[in-house]
């Protein structure tokens, strides 16, 4: 059974940080894309940060470029989100998510899905 399990969500204050990490279990993910979803109370759910299987690609959505960073530790089958200046808008539940495709980049396909964690940032 797959299960990816994320850790690391909590309550902040704006300007402050968080690392969040995800773990996969019941299959290795060390060739498939991964990536983090959030989704706020009331809105759809947006992707926010991708990764390739080697690290070598990564994308982010506008709202968190500069201050959000992927990264991923294939030997040990994670992948965390740092995430730095945050702001009260970026309070959601964080998945983390992967690929089904085997070292194709397409953030379409990233179809796995943790069960969140709760971030939330205070003004």
């Amino acid at each position: 059974q797959v299960r990816l399990v994320e850790s690391g969500g909590g309550l902040v204050q704006a300007g402050g940080s968080l690392r969040l990490s995800c773990v996969a279990s019941g299959r290795r993910f060390s060739a498939n894309t991964m990536g983090w979803f959030r989704q706020a109370p009331g809105k759809a759910r947006e992707l926010v940060a991708s990764i390739s299987w080697n690290g070598d690609t990564t994308d982010y959505a506008d709202s968190v470029k500069g201050r959000f960073a992927i990264s991923r530790d294939n030997a040990q089958n994670t992948v965390d989100l740092q995430m730095n200046s945050l702001k009260p808008d970026d309070t959601a539940i964080y998945y983390c998510a992967a690929s089904g495709l085997t070292y194709y980049y397409d953030t379409n396909a990233l179809t796995f899905l943790g069960q969140g964690t709760q971030v939330t940032v205070s003004s």
